[in-house]
């Protein structure tokens, strides 16, 4: 009797295990299932830029698909040691900005050749592990511009940059031949404030702009819409949507969306098939990388024909009928 109830004991307490083993299993399988993924910023988390990557990460870490680890604020000086502690520390795919530390940050992928490395850069793709993207938004930059073209009464058009670099420029020679093509008699002011986070610096240049007459900023920094704001002026946006906090200031912006880059580079992670390549490309609107923004508050502001001119651009870029030139060189102001 001793003997049977043992027996009938322990069958019970091995289908018990057994029982909570399967119900943990589903669970355990999705937390093994997650990536361990890092990203390094230099500036804060809110910055324009380095916003569009936090957002499309955390989005996938909302989802259970990751786990999310990120440093804002690291010094060019400081970089290579925090790559260094996330490669060491088992991520799988590490992201950032290696725009200031591009020897550095390949050094560190040459060092973890097992580990994906996914970062905004000027240069090339870098085998096996090292792939690059950048802001591709050129397109809705265009179509931005051709809404400021028609906007500015006194033919004065302000632009503030971070810095004269490819992925900068870019942008602004988009914006300023969009805005060429509805206005030809617009000329343009361009200051590049040599910080990519200083709103401060970036409204004195604003404000200096407005004085020489500009009446349409192009806020390609935090700080500039603030300064159109104070004065009664218009911006257009760059990178985000910033409308909501600047609904009589903001007419139109160019939005990204990091989005399809992300998920396609945390697809290949999961899949072994991750190498080296230029996401750029998937930041263009054919790939839903970036977009207009919705004329939201200015729907009625801005004029018909305009508007009309916009769309039917739109729809020529998306049927590949359009192509907005690629020009990574320096802008330079044309205002006499």
């Amino acid at each position: 009797m001793t003997t049977r109830r043992i027996f009938t004991g322990s069958l019970l307490c091995i289908s018990m295990a057994l029982s909570t083993a399967l119900t943990l299993a589903p669970s355990l399988a999705a937390a093994q299932s997650k990536l361990k993924v890092a990203a390094i910023y230099t500036v804060p988390f809110e910055q324009q830029w380095v916003s569009r990557i936090h957002k499309a990460l955390k989005a996938a870490e909302a989802r259970g698909e990751i786990e999310y680890k990120a440093s804002e604020n690291v010094s060019n000086a400081d970089y290579e040691r925090v790559m260094r502690e996330y490669a060491t520390g088992g991520n799988q795919l590490i992201l950032g900005e290696a725009f200031a530390v591009e020897a550095a940050a390949r050094k560190v992928a040459k060092d973890f050749p097992k580990t994906s490395f996914l970062l905004g850069s000027s240069g090339k793709p870098q085998a096996p592990n090292f792939s690059v993207f950048d802001n591709y938004i050129q397109e809705p930059a265009y179509l931005s511009g051709m809404v400021a073209g028609g906007m500015t009464k006194t033919n004065k058009i302000g632009m503030v940059g971070g810095f004269p670099i490819p992925e900068v420029n870019r942008l602004m020679h988009a914006f300023m031949a969009g805005a060429k093509e509805t206005n030809p008699k617009v000329e343009f002011t361009i200051t590049f404030i040599n910080s990519w986070f200083d709103p401060p610096k970036a409204k004195e240049a604003t404000f200096a702009m407005i004085d020489k007459g500009a009446d349409v900023l192009y806020a390609e920094r935090f700080g500039v819409s603030d300064a159109a704001k104070e004065k009664g002026k218009l911006a257009i946006g760059n990178v985000i949507d910033t409308q909501p906090q600047y609904p009589d200031t903001v007419v139109a912006s160019a939005i990204w969306h990091m989005e399809p880059s992300i998920d396609r580079a945390l697809k290949l992670v999961k899949e072994g098939k991750f190498t080296a390549e230029d996401y750029g490309p998937y930041s263009m609107m054919k790939h839903k990388g970036s977009e207009l923004a919705p004329l939201g508050t200015f729907e009625k502001k801005v004029p018909a024909d305009i508007v009309a001119k916009v769309k039917a651009k739109e729809a020529d870029i998306l049927a590949g009928k359009f192509t907005v030139k690629v020009d990574d060189s320096q802008p330079k102001s044309t205002a006499k």
